[in-house]
């Protein structure tokens, strides 16, 4: 027993090491301006990541070409990002007055550009965190790239096998037949190492309206990039602008964001209000307060849990258009983001809501009001609540905010449990450091039971990245006297500023109530409950509103 616990010790060791070279180089790198993911400048991040294996790539360390790691990656960075030779990293430059269109991954809200047939910029205007999420998943996409180039390649004069030769043919066809594509499948099952069912079912999951061969195109580019590489020694190159380089870490996109909400707020007169701030989704926190108003003919028909799925059907516009306008007529104002944070804001006076549920009235004067801003990412949540919380100055004279309560709700791995299980935390440790912030929550185990749904309290760990996860050092985190139930990418850097500003810096009340709740996207520690396996579903319904309710059953008896 003890020799397993020290082999389990020691991978997790393995894996924490990993995990803090990955930090040190891509900061350096960063600093050096450039690299070659794939020469020996990029050595010692391929090294760590194989390594480090984590869960959403898979088999990254085997031959084999990992299917679900490559469509999560794939989701996440610019479309046509294969086919490119320079990636740039750029802060927001003006590319968006300029006659290049914006390119945004389905699966990340960033701005890309495509400049020519070789290079994508990618623009990071939300911090370090999107930084690391682009290079390991860069990282990654090049490993497999490399696979595939030495299944193909039989010699170093760059003569390759039949089945490369049947997909180029395949991929420069303007559309296959059906049995074309399943030729073409079966060659590339051969080149990925994978059987043609695993091809065949993955195929569609890449396709696009305008690109049905997608998945094709995309294992050719990254081969031929690869080989091209490894022939004409045409290194892949990752630089990182002048401007970002100066920029980052100096809070310019949070400062405009925070003084647009401030500057709203003084419009409203709602500056001298008690303010309650919630980090939540666009849509929870309005469809909870207004629903019951412009639903009622609705709600009559179907439970309150079956409207809020019904709202959460994209196919449903109808019926959130009619929330929507409620919503605006009595309270709500919308505040989409131009900053460059990607973080859009409501801001919800209570007071004019008239609401018919006694968990929901107040006096007008008395009548909280809520902003919701929508999800950060990773440090960005550091920069964005430190300056949300900063006094607001009007002709030289400075106005505190009245925050009496600030809340965290969303999406995280949880260690113990499943899918839409809910995570109620005590304290954030931040992974790689020595930094902890443990928290008196207003919200309890207890306020979320006998719901159907199994609650877990404990610490969670703050982590550079979702991506960089693996067994090893979770189950560590877990089965140690940490007591870890969960993992996500905020709730250190959040609390880090909320604990700035209310204990070192006075600029909000000290005794601020905080609020952390968050309800599971995936188990890393089973496999198959990846965040590669796919979303959550409806499932996710029930313990975003169970959360949301709760949080503003509080709001409203302080």
């Amino acid at each position: 027993m003890n020799k397993f616990k020290t082999q389990g010790r020691n991978r997790a060791q393995e894996s924490s090491n990993a995990i803090e070279r990955l930090y040190i180089t891509m900061r350096h790198l960063f600093n050096r301006g450039f690299y070659k993911p794939m020469g020996v400048s990029g050595e010692t991040l391929r090294e760590a990541l194989l390594t480090l294996r984590p869960e959403i790539y898979g088999s990254v360390g085997e031959d084999k070409l990992e299917l679900n790691g490559l469509l999560y990656v794939i989701d996440r960075l610019p479309i046509g990002i294969e086919e490119c030779r320079f990636i740039n990293l750029t802060s927001d430059e003006g590319y968006a007055n300029s006659h290049f269109k914006p390119i945004v991954p389905p699966k990340r809200r960033r701005n890309c550009y495509r400049i020519d047939e070789e290079q994508m910029n990618i623009e990071i205007t939300r911090g370090r965190s999107e930084i690391y999420d682009i290079l390991t998943h860069l990282t990654f996409l090049f490993i497999e790239s490399h696979k595939i180039m030495r299944r193909v390649m039989i010699d170093e004069e760059g003569n390759v096998t039949r089945d490369w030769k049947k997909l180029e043919i395949a991929v420069q066809q303007p559309s296959l037949t059906e049995a074309e594509r399943e030729i073409a499948l079966t060659h590339t099952a051969n080149i990925l190492g994978r059987t043609f069912n695993e091809v065949r079912l993955v195929h569609p999951l890449f396709s696009q309206p305008k690109n049905e061969e997608r998945f094709l195109h995309i294992i050719y580019h990254l081969g031929k990039l690869a080989i091209d590489e490894v022939i004409n020694n045409n290194k892949r190159i990752v630089t990182f602008s002048p401007v970002l380089r100066e920029r980052l870490g100096h809070h310019i996109h949070g400062e405009i964001w925070a003084d647009h909400i401030k500057k709203t707020l003084v419009e409203k007169g709602l500056l001298n209000r008690k303010l309650h701030i919630i980090s939540a989704n666009m849509h929870s926190v309005m469809n909870t307060l207004y629903a019951p108003l412009a639903l009622q003919t609705e709600l009559k028909k179907k439970s309150t849990q079956e409207v809020y799925e019904a709202l959460s059907n994209s196919a449903n516009g109808k019926l959130r258009t009619k929330v929507m306008k409620v919503a605006l007529e009595k309270g709500m104002t919308f505040l989409e983001d131009h900053s460059g944070t990607n973080i859009d804001v409501q801001i919800f006076d209570t007071g004019k809501i008239n609401h018919h549920e006694d968990r929901f009235k107040a006096e007008e004067e008395e009548a909280p009001v809520i902003i919701v801003m929508d999800y950060a990412f990773g440090e960005q949540a550091y920069e964005t609540m430190d300056e949300l919380l900063k006094p607001y100055a009007i002709e030289d004279e400075e106005f505190h905010l009245h925050v009496d309560s600030i809340s965290i709700m969303g999406k995280a791995g949880i260690l113990e449990g499943g899918k839409s299980d809910i995570m109620i935390p005590n304290a954030h440790l931040f992974e790689g450091t020595a930094d902890n912030y443990p928290f008196i929550n207003e919200l309890s185990k207890e306020d979320l039971e006998g719901n159907g749904i199994d609650v877990f309290d404990g610490a969670m760990v703050t982590v550079l990245g979702t991506s960089l996860q693996n067994k090893d050092i979770l189950r560590f985190f877990h089965d140690s006297t940490w007591n870890v139930i969960g993992l996500e990418m905020e709730g250190a850097h959040y609390q880090k500023a909320i604990q700035a500003a209310a204990k070192l810096r006075s600029n909000i009340q000290s005794d601020v109530k905080v609020r952390y709740a968050y309800y599971a996207s995936d188990n890393p520690l089973e496999t198959g409950s990846t965040l590669a396996s796919g979303g959550l579903g409806t499932s996710g319904v029930k313990p975003t509103y169970l959360i949301t309710e709760k949080i503003l059953e509080q709001i409203f008896k302080s």
